[in-house]
């Protein structure tokens, strides 16, 4: 663990959170092995996708469930932005409910899927799944472990291209961190249009920011989440959605829902959900790149202060003009904004871990009664037919 980044291990050890504070510290270290495994497999990955982005009667679906799936939609538009190929999001929890809404058994098909464990049976069914309903399908399986179901079944198969992210990457602790952020780093570099050379430098500025950002917030998280917030929401834009509704999920794992956590978008919190608002709230904006969008956030930030009602407003993004005292930022690349989402979702984990702690929970394991499970169990898949 990188001690200087977050309280010593002993410590954490004590509080039943040592596997979840070295794996948000560690994720500096794991961009940089996954740049490095990246351009090794480079020839295999060009040899597998081919052309076929190219052609826009190839589909693309990224899936995945819980976290996951948060990952494919902080990807997916910025890649279909790119190809002609038509690139979407579907969470396999809605993809097994309801397939006749997103497959065509005649429409050639490559299915990405997200997977830590690689064994949630969500995760097999849908491979399963469109493996039967779609006659030209293909499959590329992200996954952070060799030996779960994803990888083990995908060997030798023509059909199949396995890429396994840096074996510290999967996560032994309850919640998801370094194994979202380098999976989801993954896929940009992957299907980005950009040269190789230029792709796997960007996780090396990434990891750089990070290591410095993870040291500078390491203080001030600490001391927001000693406040008795019983909510708190995030909110973002576009890709940043996503990453809102991860880092709210964050909140509500690791303090076994005793804080409320919501998400929500800049423009669409007016209509309905402000109402949640109270003194006893926490909102955080997660702040995009584009000047559009900032535009927008700065106006409910405005609003949001301007009103008194939350108890404490702050966001979380790039530095600016627009910055205010308690904001966490950083100086970034010129990235798009899914590039940027894992050096932003630095602060919600560091929070949650926090929160966690300072509630007299065990951040490693937050549900000991089996409520909730590391890999998702209970699923019954049904047949589809």
């Amino acid at each position: 663990m990188d001690a200087s980044l977050l309280p010593d291990l002993p410590t954490w050890q004590r509080l039943g959170g040592a596997y979840t504070a070295e794996e948000i510290a560690q994720q500096p270290r794991m961009w940089t092995a996954l740049a490095q495994g990246l351009d090794a497999a480079q020839a295999r990955i060009d040899a597998f996708l081919g052309e076929a982005l190219r052609q826009p009667g190839q589909r693309v679906i990224f899936t995945g469930a819980g976290s996951s799936g948060f990952i494919a939609e902080m990807v997916a538009d910025q890649i279909n932005a790119q190809w002609p190929a038509e690139v979407r999001a579907i969470h396999t929890t809605s993809l097994l409910t309801h397939p006749a809404l997103y497959l065509q058994r005649d429409r050639p098909t490559l299915l990405v899927s997200f997977g830590r464990s690689g064994s949630s049976p969500e995760s097999v069914a849908a491979v399963d799944l469109v493996r039967a309903q779609v006659d030209h399908a293909r499959f590329l399986d992200i996954t952070c472990n060799a030996d779960g179901e994803l990888a083990r079944r995908g060997q030798g198969r023509s059909d199949t291209l396995s890429l396994l992210m840096p074996p510290a990457s999967c996560d032994r602790a309850f919640a998801m961190t370094s194994s979202l952020s380098s999976m989801l780093l993954a896929a940009l570099s992957v299907f980005d249009t950009a040269p190789w050379p230029q792709r796997v430098q960007r996780l090396h500025d990434l990891a750089a920011h990070a290591d410095r950002a993870l040291q500078a917030w390491d203080a001030a998280v600490g001391a927001l989440a000693q406040a008795a917030y019983s909510r708190v929401i995030y909110l973002g834009s576009g890709p940043l959605e996503a990453l809102a509704r991860e880092a709210a999920l964050k909140v509500l794992e690791l303090t076994g829902g005793r804080v409320l956590a919501l998400a929500n978008t800049p423009l669409g919190f007016r209509h309905g959900p402000k109402s949640t608002l109270d003194n006893d709230t926490l909102v955080v904006m997660l702040r995009s790149a584009q000047p559009l969008s900032r535009r927008y956030e700065q106006d409910l930030l405005d609003e949001l202060r301007g009103d008194g009602i939350a108890a404490r407003v702050i966001s979380v993004g790039p530095d600016g003009d627009d910055r205010s005292d308690g904001d966490f930022v950083s100086t970034t690349p010129d990235l798009a904004d899914p590039w940027l989402a894992p050096l932003w979702l630095l602060m919600p984990q560091c929070y949650a871990l926090q929160r966690s702690a300072a509630l007299g929970m065990t951040p490693d394991n937050p549900f000991p009664d089996g409520t909730v499970n590391r890999v998702v169990q209970g699923v019954i898949i049904h047949p589809h037919g």
